[in-house]
């Protein structure tokens, strides 16, 4: 198989005016190593591409070669909706690598080329493409690859070197960066052995649609560098890779949100003295929120956790969901008494938050938060949420003059619904996920922790100026939360490569059971009136949204026509299984669902034959 390295010899700088340094630099290859509190110096390096990539050879048609094989399938296999993941390293028992450093270069490639297309720039004129990465021990190598495609397609190369997600969207549209595109290599919560890479041009993220071609481009050119065949890309040089300072810049602009937005009468640069602030940044990518712009605004950060980069998350997975991680806040930030904690996921894409009487706000909580702060700014705005939130979340938006808009799980489907409502004349300035997922209108539609906790940061000031009591957790006291909430996982049996297939199979068959009326009292569930209907999935508009997965919210009534609970069941696009999601308004409610659905669904149907139910009959005894 072919391997990409680093070389450690000098390298030319290509000229660059933002950011090229007076000299050449020797550049050691990249590692793992936590940011430091001064800014890094410009440097260069260049990569030695594979071995296919030295020279060009004929170019061949290798379709036929590429649809025909596992081998493109398996490239295929690695689009998860709007990003790739794989696995990157050995260590998960039953999932072999696949995350390789060719699969990263030709996806890398294929990357390069679709923008080319996209932005319709002839051969020969400058692309220039940010890289960004998470910690994970894989992350240099692949990065190593991952500059080496980029190469190929004939695009200039930025490194950032250790980043968050939403800092590598906004390297296309800083001042003194505003690159045509960029990458972030991550696979946010998962496991250690886990990467993967999330793609960025100027309008924001990638359809799945986009990916599936990129990934599609992608699995004929592994293909033909298996069988030694050129596909035409490659300039037989080494690439250049400039290093740029990005994470300074993205601090500063999230500093400069702060100081505007609060205009402390008193002191406007150090808007949060006075306050204790404590981050938990999962030993992922969000240490810099603490010395970078809670520290430089004057806020105490005594009992922060887990601030150094490490790849290995030896002490809980950086993830707001987390029950370890959201504890450890919680403990932190009575010990020290301090005003608020943040807890962030890997990329900083996601985040959480504890209030000063230790109550984790994460999930339904923290969408209610994020929704009493925006329709204050925006009073009678619609709040798109992906269908597990729950009823009393929506009668909570509503009780404040908002619109709720349940759609489908996947944070690019919650963003892109919000952006389609915006053009469709419906004001929708928030986005989010129960996951912890959030995008604001104001921000690009860019789901961004750091920038949630800065919103969060501000109310939290604003109301002590104001002279009001209780702080952020006092906005959510009226929250109605659901009796029971239960999350089973259902694994799919089979081979691995069907399991789309197969959960698809499942989770359709469930709606056909509603619609049939093999289910009586099971009512597939719409969100009312923003043109989405059948469980919250099928747009009715004039423009649907591609579906990248198969979901459906149900409600159950009993035999008096009262509500019993919801039910959310959607096939995984991360692992082989199907996610039940559950939640009761009475106690017991969550069994009796469970039950009914054993006996009258999963059993009746024969799903059970290529669904393991094993999950649901534990929960059920």
């Amino acid at each position: 198989m072919a391997t990409v390295t680093t070389s450690s010899s000098p390298a030319t700088l290509r000229p660059c005016k933002q950011h090229a340094s007076r000299g050449v630099v020797q550049h050691r290859p990249p590692c793992p190593l936590p940011w430091r509190r001064r800014r890094p110096r410009t440097t260069t390096t260049r990569t030695r591409a594979t071995a296919s990539s030295r020279g060009r050879q004929p170019s061949v048609d290798v379709d036929l070669a590429a649809a025909a094989g596992e081998e493109g399938d398996s490239i295929r296999r690695l689009q998860n909706g709007p990003d790739v993941r794989g696995v990157a390293l050995e260590g998960e028992k039953g999932r072999p690598v696949d995350l390789t450093p060719l699969a990263v270069e030709v996806i890398a490639e294929s990357f390069g080329e679709w923008l080319r297309e996209e932005l319709q720039r002839p051969e020969g004129e400058e692309l220039r493409v940010s890289a960004g990465r998470d910690p994970r021990l894989s992350g240099a190598r692949l990065s190593a690859a991952l500059f080496a495609g980029l190469a190929r397609a004939g695009c200039s190369v930025f490194d950032m070197g250790l980043a968050t997600t939403p800092a590598c969207f906004m390297s296309t549209i800083l001042p003194r960066f505003n690159y045509d595109a960029s990458i972030m290599m991550t696979a946010s919560h998962l496991p250690y052995t886990r990467n993967g890479l999330k793609f960025f041009t100027k309008r924001g993220g990638l359809s799945p649609g986009d990916v599936e071609k990129i990934c599609d481009r992608a699995a004929r050119k592994y293909v033909a560098r298996k069988m030694g065949i050129s596909t035409g890309g490659g300039r037989g040089t080494p690439p250049v890779v400039m290093r740029v300072d990005l994470m300074s810049a993205y601090a500063q602009h999230l500093r400069d949100i702060i100081k505007r937005r609060v205009a402390h009468p008193a002191h406007y640069d150090t808007p949060l003295k006075g306050f204790s602030v404590v981050v938990n940044a999962g030993n992922g990518c969000g240490g810099f929120f603490t010395w970078d712009v809670l520290e430089k605004l004057g806020a105490d950060t005594t009992g922060s956790l887990n601030l150094e980069p490490d790849g290995r998350f030896p002490n809980h997975m950086p993830n707001p969901e987390d029950a370890t991680a959201m504890s450890l806040t919680r403990d932190a930030v009575l010990a020290h008494g301090a005003d608020l904690g943040i807890v962030f996921d890997t990329d900083v894409d996601r985040s959480g938050v504890v209030d000063a009487a230790g109550a984790a706000i994460n999930g339904d909580r923290l969408i209610a938060l994020m929704s009493a702060i925006v329709l204050d700014e925006h009073p009678g705005t619609t709040v798109v949420t992906d269908a597990r939130a729950s009823e009393g979340l929506t009668r909570f938006i509503a009780a404040r003059g908002g619109h709720h808009c349940l759609y489908r799980v996947g944070y690019r489907n919650v963003i892109d619904k919000g952006a389609q409502l915006n053009d469709d004349g419906v004001e929708t300035h928030l986005m989010m996920e129960t996951t912890g997922h959030g995008a604001l209108k104001e921000n690009y539609f860019l789901d961004d922790g750091a920038y949630m906790v800065v919103k969060i940061v501000i109310e939290m000031v604003r109301m002590r100026l104001a002279g009001l009591e209780g702080g952020v957790g006092s906005l959510i006291r009226d929250l109605e939360e659901p009796a029971e909430s239960v999350l089973l996982r259902l694994n799919i049996l089979g081979e691995p490569k069907y399991a789309k297939q197969r959960g698809t199979a499942a989770v359709e068959a469930f709606k056909e059971y509603i619609q049939e009326d093999k289910l009586s009292g099971w009512v597939l569930d719409d969100c009312g009136d923003c043109s989405v209907g059948e469980g919250c999935l099928v747009d009715t508009n004039d423009h649907p949204i591609d579906i990248d997965a198969y979901m459906y919210r149900a409600k159950l009534y009993d035999e008096n026509k009262r509500s019993v609970g919801m039910v959310h069941i959607r096939q995984s696009v991360h692992n082989p299984n199907i996610a039940l999601n559950m939640q009761s308004y009475v106690p017991g409610g969550c069994k009796s669902m469970a039950r009914d659905l054993r006996e009258r669904f999963l059993l009746a149907s024969g799903v059970n034959e290529f669904v393991d139910i094993s999950e649901v009959e534990k929960f059920v005894k």
